[in-house]
Formats: C-alpha cells, sequence, structure tokens
C-alpha cells in the first residue's frame, strides 16, 4: 500500500510483534515507522507527527504509558492504542486515564489492530455537521476540537471528545455500552469490555457534576435532560 492513511509509530521491544503490526497496519493502507524503546518512540512521536501511535505497555528502558503521559504534558493528543501483555484490569483503566485512547490484550488479531487503528484516525480526524453544540454548561467546537464548560476549557483525548461528541449530538437520549462502543471505537461485539465505563468516568471527572452525565442504572450513559 502507499501509506495514503497517514504515519502509524509502533513502539514494540519484540520484533516479530513489530513486524506483524506493521504488516497489518501496511495492508490497511498506512505507512509505519517502528521505535524499539520508550525514548525513541517518543522522538519518533514528537518529530513525525503520525496520526496515530501503537506502544506496548511493557518496554526495555520505561514504561509504555510513561511514553504517553509525557505526551500528554507536552499538550501532544497524537491519538495511542496500547498494546498489552498485562491482564489486569487495573493497568488497563491506569494506560486509559494517563491519556490512552484505547488498548488491546496480547495476543490479538492483527486485522483488529488495523481496525481498531483506523478508528482511531477517523474519530481524531471526522467533523460534525454542526461545528458547535451545547448541552447545559458544556460547549464542543468539532472544528476546533475544543470543548469547556462554563467558558473553562477542558482537555480531552481524541476517545473523550469523540464521546463526548457523540453524546452531545443526541441529548436526552440512552445509549447502551454496545451502541457507544460501535459508534465511538467502531468495534460491534462489546464483550464485557470496561472501556466505555472508564471513558465516561474520566469524561464525567473532567467535565464536573453540572455537565448532567449521567449514568442510566441497568440500561447505559447519557447527557443532558432525559
Amino acid at each position: 500500500m502507499d501509506g495514503t492513511a497517514g504515519l502509524v509509530v509502533v513502539v514494540e521491544d519484540d520484533p516479530v510483534i513489530a513486524d506483524v503490526e506493521r504488516i497489518y497496519l501496511t495492508d490497511a493502507g498506512f505507512s509505519v515507522h517502528v521505535s524499539r524503546t520508550a525514548e525513541a518512540g517518543l522522538a519518533a512521536i514528537r518529530t513525525l507527527r503520525p496520526v496515530a501511535a501503537v506502544v506496548d505497555v511493557g518496554l526495555p528502558d520505561g514504561d509504555g504509558i510513561d511514553l504517553c503521559k509525557r505526551l500528554r504534558a507536552d499538550e501532544d493528543w497524537t491519538p495511542v492504542l496500547f498494546a498489552t501483555a498485562r491482564d489486569a484490569e487495573v493497568d488497563r483503566i491506569l494506560g486509559i486515564e494517563l491519556g490512552g485512547d484505547d488498548y488491546m490484550t496480547k495476543p490479538f488479531s492483527g486485522r483488529e489492530l488495523a481496525a481498531r487503528v483506523k478508528g482511531l484516525v477517523r474519530r481524531s480526524q471526522i467533523g460534525l455537521r454542526s461545528a458547535v453544540l451545547r448541552v447545559g454548561p458544556v460547549r464542543l467546537d468539532a472544528r476546533a476540537r475544543v470543548v469547556d464548560v462554563d467558558g473553562a476549557p477542558v482537555q480531552l483525548t481524541a476517545t473523550e471528545f469523540d464521546l463526548l461528541a457523540y453524546l452531545m449530538a443526541s441529548p436526552g437520549r440512552v445509549f447502551d455500552r454496545a451502541q457507544l462502543l460501535s459508534a465511538v471505537w467502531g468495534v460491534a461485539d462489546y464483550r464485557g469490555s470496561r472501556t466505555v465505563d472508564v471513558h465516561v468516568a474520566q469524561l464525567r471527572a473532567k467535565l464536573g457534576d453540572t455537565a448532567g452525565l449521567r449514568t442510566v442504572r441497568g440500561v447505559g450513559y447519557v447527557l443532558g435532560a432525559g
């Protein structure tokens, strides 16, 4: 493929896994730059400005989560997908809380990886029909990709922004987890994933109680009056 989908930086020290990721991402239309260490990966993301990054959590010179944290501290919101062999839920939640946009647990399907990355890129670049959405004190500018609450700016990851935009596009409508996972992450099968729950919790913490992001017990989530 010619790389017209954009550049993806893969940060992975295992050459076999890195090669599999490179092959599937290339087949999906991306060009791929592979870094073997956290420091090299961080430098590549800062220099090459990729459309997304696939970052291993366990790296020989540090933690992929720390790499992401350093990016976010520099106001770099490149979409990050964590690839991890750690199956503990706390690691998954920690990664998302520190600014990651998605995660996959090894071993994973190369096709699913490519689909997840394509979804991240699509969501980070997509525009909405209405450039500005308002629900209560929350204002979202889709073109500038900025959010404020009562005039105070709120920093969101790419996925948090897209989740909020989706909820704001239908204020008062209750969405179940499967609907949100399909619409925002592009994944059809919920399969018990806590991805949606974690991102909603992060949004609620960042937006504050006045935003009106509520859990409807036994159903899902809603923004605004029901």
